[in-house]
């Protein structure tokens, strides 16, 4: 079953991109979808009947190299179920609702047959992504973690006519392979140190042959889990598109909407975030670099919510949203509070892409128009997606009952993670993530006031010609409606429940400890007084046991980040959603109440304004230490080196001296008898003195 749910997406996309000729586009397209939906029927049912031990699925031999021996496996798990479920829940959906989305795009000519290749390249993502979580080594997530990329660019590029298309898949491209590079780096270190690239072994041997060993790289001796955690993250941060390796996600809204939803809410740039909590066995041997995770997490949360505050194209600001959720998700994972990460990265991805495919809907109607200041007073227009939209902004920003586990999805999983930040004791994380969700909360309800109240802005004619999605498209929006609003309250307990629920659904050894001892650790740990007094109480507590690789994930023993968030004081448990509530009055406040308020601001704090317009100047400040010095040497070896010497050197010789030598050659060709006897006689002249000077020398 596992074999056919990761091989049908591939077959899928041969199909449909070689086979469309043979039995027609629409059954190309048809057939491709109903192999992913077949794969999503798998995939659940997978993951519910999972029952948490590990098991390695041989598919065939790969690598035979000296002491490198591997075979192309599949690691079931309980993070290879929850990612499979993902993957390929959205990806059908996006599969289905391409069918209304991409009918008649206007980017192509009447007559031109591009929905198969488009159909064919979603496909193929998926596979890859498929190949990525159910990696049984890191060499096989390598091929996996590159097959996406080749497939994003595929995708982001579709619009081939279009430079800013081209400009963007170019750009994903190339700051990805800059992650990439860290990645591999990473793989060549473990693999140094252990020995193997299967993550079995791995996992045995870090207690031993990684923790408390030293590396040489570049310039100096480091701790080797410090570094190889490091570099590996470096490869998240490029394809989850954390802070300084971002600038490629705005720019990937060149794509299709569907496209944006399928790579960039739920799968691809999920990738980083799931490679942190696969390795989390090494993670828990790396201080400084889960320290560094939380920061790089934080900070970029913040940076992205910053940014879309002032974004009016309607995309783009659901981009950046992403952008800051990944933050969140890192930070959960930098504190040791993989569970809490997983969950939001569960939970993001229903509501994330009905935010995306809600926007599709939205420019859909809009005749492909995405500036929402010039949108407005279109909810009764398209009632069905501005539902589906609203259901999405209340996950989102985290509407629910404060103090209780009922809410809708985002409510659930982003508490848990901001509670995790601050039993694992990082304030930065903390503060930055409450900023944050208190920005998330205000451009979110900027979003949906600018598109669906006030009064119909822009072209006339579009407003009056708007109307709602097929239902290919709106179907996709009710399923992941129901993630949105259900997947959080279903599934809170084996995400962030107690030791004992999270560990069975893990597949993590738990031992039962005394509450007297689990008083102490709690009091030791600087605990709260209610939490120590629970434990008076008489109530028995879980806690994490087993080696790194018993289970899905590893906690080690000094970690309780998850007993001290449920311990967290009241106070933090309800700011984030004291932090959302302002979000919402300062958004009804500016766009509701006061409509010239903004433009008002923006004028009287222009160079704020244009800073955060301007996405902190990051493109033009990467431009000018990166691209224009590249660009300069590139131009200084194509005219001086290629043109000059090469070219220069080459020329010289076919038109300079091969001349010269031709001529004389020529001259010697006189066609006298005597010329050719006076060059014989020197010869033999030339010849017997240098035989006399031969033999004497011997």
């Amino acid at each position: 079953m596992e074999t056919i749910l990761l091989f049908a997406p591939l077959v899928g996309a041969l199909i449909c991109g070689f086979g469309h000729k043979y039995i027609g586009e629409k059954a190309a397209m048809v057939t491709a979808t109903s192999l992913l939906f077949l794969s999503a029927l798998l995939s659940w049912i997978t993951f519910l009947g999972f029952d948490g031990v590990t098991r390695q699925i041989e598919v065939m031999t790969w690598i035979e190299s000296g002491s490198l021996s591997t075979s192309w496996g599949i690691r079931l798990d309980r993070l290879t179920a929850l990612m499979l479920i993902v993957v390929t829940s959205v990806s059908s959906l996006v599969h289905l609702y391409s069918f209304g989305y991409m009918a008649d795009d206007p980017q192509w000519k009447e007559g031109e047959s591009y929905k198969p290749r488009f159909f064919a390249y979603l496909s193929f993502f998926t596979f890859a992504m498929l190949m990525l979580v159910t990696s049984d080594n890191l060499v096989q997530m390598f091929f996996g973690w590159e097959g996406v990329g080749v497939a994003s660019y595929l995708l982001i590029g579709f619009y081939y006519r279009k430079p800013s298309a081209n400009a963007a898949a170019m750009k994903a491209f190339i700051v990805n392979r800059v992650g990439d590079f860290g990645f591999a780096l990473g793989i060549f270190g473990l693999f140094l140190l252990t020995d193997s690239i299967n993550f079995s072994d791995i996992f045995a041997a870090i207690p031993t042959e990684v923790s408390g060993q030293q590396i040489s790289f570049l310039w100096g001796e480091w701790d080797a889990a410090n570094l190889l955690a490091v570099l590996l993250f470096i490869g998240a941060m490029g394809k989850s598109a954390q802070l300084f390796l971002h600038t490629w996600l705005p720019d990937a809204m060149e794509g299709p909407t569907p496209v944006s939803a399928l790579i960039h809410a739920a799968t691809m740039v999920t990738a980083g975030v799931f490679l942190v909590c696969r390795m989390s066995p090494l993670m828990e041997f790396a201080p400084q670099a889960t320290m560094f995770i939380t920061v790089i997490g934080a900070s970029t949360a913040f940076f992205a919510a910053t940014v879309g505050l002032v974004q009016t194209d309607i995309k783009r600001v659901i981009a950046y949203s992403t952008c800051s959720q990944l933050g969140y998700m890192f930070v959960a994972a930098g504190v040791g509070m993989y569970s809490a990460a997983m969950f939001h990265l569960f939970t993001h991805a229903f509501f994330k892409a009905m935010l995306f495919l809600g926007a599709g809907s939205v420019i859909h109607a809009m005749h492909h128009e995405q500036d929402m200041m010039n949108y407005g007073g279109l909810r009764k227009k398209i009632p069905y997606t501005y539902w589906a939209m609203m259901i999405g902004t209340l996950a989102i920003t985290g509407v629910g009952i404060p103090l209780t586990h009922i809410g809708f999805a985002g409510f659930l999983s982003k508490d848990a993670i901001i509670e995790s930040a601050f039993a694992g004791g990082s304030d930065y994380g903390f503060w930055l993530l409450v900023i944050a969700a208190f920005m998330t909360s205000f451009y979110s309800w900027r979003l949906m006031f600018l598109t669906f109240f006030g009064k119909p802005r822009g072209d006339k004619h579009t407003h009056d010609h708007a109307h709602e999605s097929p239902m290919t498209m709106l179907i996709p929006l009710g399923v992941l409606a129901l993630g949105a609003v259900f997947s959080g309250m279903i599934w809170y307990g084996s995400f962030f429940g107690h030791a004992d629920k999270v560990g069975k659904f893990y597949g993590i050894p738990v031992a039962e400890a005394s509450a007297a001892a689990h008083g102490e650790a709690a009091e030791s740990h600087g605990e709260s007084d209610a939490h120590g007094a629970e434990a008076e109480a008489g109530e028995h507590h879980y806690v994490f046991t087993g080696q790194p690789g018993e289970g899905a994930l590893y906690f080690a023993a000094d970690n309780h980040v998850l007993d001290d968030a449920h311990a967290a004081p009241k106070w933090v448990k309800v700011s984030p959603f004291i932090a959302m509530s302002l979000g919402l009055v300062l958004a009804v406040w500016f766009y509701i109440v006061n409509p010239s308020l903004p433009g008002r601001l923006a004028e009287t704090h222009q160079p704020l304004y244009l800073f955060l317009k301007n996405k902190w100047y990051f493109d033009e400040l990467y431009d000018a230490i990166f691209v224009k010095p590249a660009l300069a040497i590139g131009r200084f070896f194509w005219k001086r080196g290629d043109g000059n010497a090469i070219d220069g050197f080459l020329n010289g010789v076919a038109m300079g001296i091969v001349p010269f030598f031709t001529k004389l050659a020529g001259r010697a060709q006189s066609g006298f008898i005597f010329t050719y006897a006076f060059w014989m006689v020197l010869g033999i002249a030339a010849l017997i003195t240098w035989m006399s000077i031969g033999g004497g020398a011997h």
